[in-house]
């Protein structure tokens, strides 16, 4: 099973599993914790299309696939999982966003940890994801961990939405958001070739364009909830966004923001044991 018996947290539990991270996170990495209503109500989802090539690239349909969601936050991409028919563990560092997961997705198993170091069972995952998460990971320690944990012909899928910057408004906005922080940092996401995915496995990349449709304020709380606003401080992350929303009110006189993304997808699938 996915987790181990003994890892299970009880689905009807009143409150989310308390088991200590086995890892230290970088403290960036928890900087979500303080904001995880805000995260779970202004982050973008994913599309149908990318759980399709999913399927593809790791050669099995989810449903019924034993799945393990590492970082995963508040649950945007454990749900959708969930919803396709896969057999979704969570888990997630920091209290807050487990506490934000169970609290709207009580019937998921939820452990408490991160992918260095997984408290799950060897050979008991057919599929591993981290969406938006791989990036926090040590990758040595993650790639060893998921190796361990995945079954022979398993797969392991890496995903991050990636802000479109071939729409005009939307590179304009990331050229104001690096003047803003300095040293190459934004909102937007970068493309998979900056992600230092793991070594020695044989990825398979896919992109996959979509848009959504949110009011204003949603897409400033989007902003927002991004790690570098919310590890420098509410005075000047107020400042930014009260101007950015008064630059897009211009844009987009009815309220509504049109956000480009393409997610950005690399999956490998663990070759099988050979025949004995």
């Amino acid at each position: 099973m996915v987790p181990a018996e003994s890892h299970l947290p009880t689905p009807a539990s009143s409150s989310t599993p308390a088991t200590p991270p086995a890892t230290p996170a970088p403290p960036r990495a928890l900087s979500f914790d303080r904001a995880a209503d805000q995260y779970a109500a202004a982050r973008p989802g994913y599309p149908p299309a990318l759980f399709d090539a999913v399927e593809e690239l790791a050669h099995r349909p989810l449903r019924g696939a034993r799945t393990v969601d590492i970082g995963a936050g508040t649950g945007i991409s454990t749900r959708l999982l969930h919803d396709r028919g896969a057999r979704v563990t969570a888990v997630e560092p920091g209290a807050g966003m487990a506490a934000e997961l169970h609290r709207s997705l009580p019937h998921l198993p939820v452990v408490r940890g991160d992918g260095n170091r997984l408290p799950l069972a060897t050979a008991s995952a057919d599929l591993i994801t981290y969406a938006q998460s791989w990036h926090w990971t040590d990758r040595a320690l993650a790639t060893a961990e998921a190796l361990r944990v995945l079954r022979p012909g398993g797969a392991l899928a890496l995903w991050w939405n990636v802000s479109d910057h071939s729409v005009p408004w939307i590179a304009e906005q990331d050229a104001r958001l690096r003047r803003f922080f300095g040293a190459g940092d934004s909102a937007h996401g970068s493309p998979v070739r900056s992600r230092d995915l793991p070594a020695g496995l044989d990825f398979t990349h896919r992109r996959v364009p979509w848009t959504r449709r949110v009011p204003l304020d949603t897409h400033l709380a989007n902003l927002g909830s991004h790690s570098a606003f919310l590890v420098l401080g509410a005075e000047p992350t107020r400042r930014f966004l009260a101007e950015e929303g008064a630059r897009l009110a211009e844009l987009f006189p009815d309220g509504t923001v049109e956000e480009s993304y393409a997610v950005d997808l690399s999956v490998a699938v663990v070759p099988s044991s050979p025949a004995s």
